[in-house]
């Protein structure tokens, strides 16, 4: 019931004087106002000739005629009574934070009007005869405030109710006899009037700015997230090349192993041939010597002749091939090669990823949003492609694996020599 009491409450204020309404009368546009809080606004508008709704801004030609509602005048006086009645005593005790009546003795209910002109603040049951009795009529009641002392002039201790224009100050009424006299005075409520329309204008504005940052913030967030998809999309590019260009090499790395491996093979098969066909050689040179040494021991003339002569037509009628052997046989030229293999890739990597490097060194600083645009990093994922292509590394670099495998001091592969005799 409290709270029911609270929203009629707002429901029957002027929006001028944020009063419950005194002397109500509805304008045309339906907004219902305090008689006097009215004229007061239309007043200021006269030299202009058109009237308007403090609420809704609503204009109206000319001044419209102004009548008590009777009806809503009975309403407001119920709800004055009865407001705050619902609540038991025990509920309405001064808590924390509330404003305590200035009347109550003992534990202190909570107030729930101050009066300006008494400058006291009230429960619902010493409030009373504010609503009662005709010395009370003219008394200011709002809702209750502990600031009551801010509403009272230091100088004069009169109530506040005046705005000076001239020193942007709040006076009371004996302070415009004095210090303020001949300056550019105005009710409170009036200057209330007129900043009102201010505060409205200011909303606008507001308003119309708080879309703008709302666009802003948009367009940064979509920047943010094209940033972030188009940043992952060139990760997953850069890795797949990568993965292709190393899968590359270590395809390029077997075929230089097996190539080498094949010379090897090449080579060791001819040493080889040329081991076995020297050590029989060799065996059939020891046998004859042998032979040779057991005829020397022979006494038989006879023997030892016809011997000798199968012996020395044997030795004499066959000739060996003298071998020449390159004991500096290596793979200089392998080592050469694939070691400028490796520093031209190296070079070429530096100048390549050189091309792209501003764009990785962007400042922290550059990604800002500003007033009037967003700036934004372009990541082309193609770029990369095209920097990294297989093709272009393979056409560049592994074309200096044209070399030639074996090598020795001379230059030249080994041979074999004319024949000779041992």
């Amino acid at each position: 019931m409290a709270e029911a009491s609270i929203l009629d409450q707002d429901q029957f204020s002027c929006s001028v004087c944020l009063d419950l309404l005194k002397n109500p009368v509805a304008i045309p546009c339906g907004h219902s106002y305090c008689m006097v809080c009215i004229n007061g606004c239309w007043d200021q508008e006269d030299q202009r000739g058109v009237y308007s709704c403090p609420q809704c801004r609503e204009t109206f030609t000319p001044r419209p005629v102004l009548r008590r509602n009777n009806m809503l005048a009975e309403v407001v006086e119920k709800l004055k009574k009865t407001e705050v009645r619902a609540a038991s005593p025990a509920h309405c005790y001064a808590g924390a934070g509330d404003v305590e009546c200035d009347f109550c003795t003992g534990r202190k209910l909570k107030a729930i009007k101050s009066c300006l002109v008494c400058l006291a603040s009230y429960c619902e049951t010493h409030l009373q005869p504010h609503y009662q009795s005709p010395a009370f009529k003219k008394h200011k009641l709002v809702k209750a405030s502990k600031q009551l002392q801010e509403k009272i002039c230091s100088q004069h201790d009169k109530l506040i109710e005046i705005y000076c224009r001239t020193d942007q100050q709040f006076i009371c009424y004996l302070c415009t006899m004095e210090e303020h006299k001949g300056h550019d005075t105005v009710s409170a409520k009036t200057e209330r009037t007129q900043k009102q329309s201010e505060v409205k204008d200011m909303q606008k504005k507001f308003q119309q700015r708080i879309q703008e940052k709302q666009k802003k913030l948009q367009e940064v967030k979509q920047a943010v997230k094209t940033l972030k998809l188009s940043a992952q999309s060139a990760v997953e590019d850069s890795e797949r090349i990568f993965t292709e260009l190393i899968r590359s090499i270590e395809k390029k790395r077997s075929e230089v192993t097996e190539l080498i491996r094949d010379q090897e093979k090449t080579e060791l098969s001819a040493a080889e041939e040329l081991l076995e066909q020297l050590e029989q050689e060799i065996t059939d040179l020891k046998r004859r010597n042998t032979e040779l040494e057991q005829l020397s021991h022979t006494e038989d003339h006879i023997h030892f002749l016809q011997r000798f002569q199968s012996v020395s037509v044997s030795s004499g009628g066959e000739d060996s091939p003298s071998i020449t052997v390159h004991h500096h046989l290596s793979f200089d030229g392998v080592r050469k090669s694939l070691s400028d293999l490796k520093e031209r890739l190296e070079e070429f990597c530096r100048k390549e990823f050189s091309k792209i490097s501003p764009q990785g060194k962007r400042r922290r600083s550059d990604l800002k949003h500003t007033e009037d645009h967003v700036t934004l990093i372009n990541i082309n994922p193609q770029y990369y492609q095209c920097l990294l292509c297989e093709e272009e590394i393979n056409k560049k670099l592994f074309s200096l694996l044209s070399f030639r495998f074996l090598s020795t001091d001379s230059g030249s592969k080994h041979s074999k020599s004319e024949p000779q005799s041992v």
